[in-house]
């Protein structure tokens, strides 16, 4: 059997060294992937809780909105009876 020239050797050698190089920089991508993937996990679940809070930040200044121009009009109206008494 014939042995292959020292060429082919040193290209096969390479070949090799470059597959090993290309799934190193393969793993290392993914693995910074992933980290990205995390951390845009948990900003959005950040950005969500900060939407909830501002839902119900909303909701409740809305109530006291409603409630304060109810509270007015009492007053108005308690006023206004006291305005007009009976006698």
């Amino acid at each position: 059997m014939k042995t292959p020239p020292e060429s082919f050797l040193i290209f096969k050698e390479e070949l090799r060294k470059a597959q090993l190089e290309k799934e190193r920089l393969k793993q290392h991508y993914e693995e910074k992937l992933a980290d990205v993937n995390r951390e845009l996990c948990r900003l959005k679940e950040q950005i969500q809780s900060q939407q909830e809070m501002m839902r119900t930040t909303l909701e409740y200044a809305s109530n006291l909105e409603i409630r304060l121009s109810e509270f007015k009009e009492e007053v108005a109206l308690a006023t206004s009876s006291r305005k007009n008494p009976v006698y």
